[in-house]
């Protein structure tokens, strides 16, 4: 039971870093890169994200 707990918690996480990541104002590029990284490496992809991931505004939608 609670590795499906834990691997919901990683599902949630990685889904918020890919909404945060693809509504940023970085390039395509750097969008790609960091989408590919949190898909392929899910939980040390968004350990990564969070510690080096695109910063700044959002672009308004």
């Amino acid at each position: 039971m609670e590795y499906g707990i834990i691997g919901l918690i990683v599902l949630i996480a990685n889904i918020y870093a890919l909404f945060k990541t693809w509504t940023s104002a970085a390039s395509t590029g750097a969008k790609l890169l960091w989408t590919l990284v949190i898909l392929i490496l899910p939980v040390l992809g968004f350990i990564a994200w969070l510690i080096a991931g695109p910063k700044g505004d959002s672009v308004s939608v």
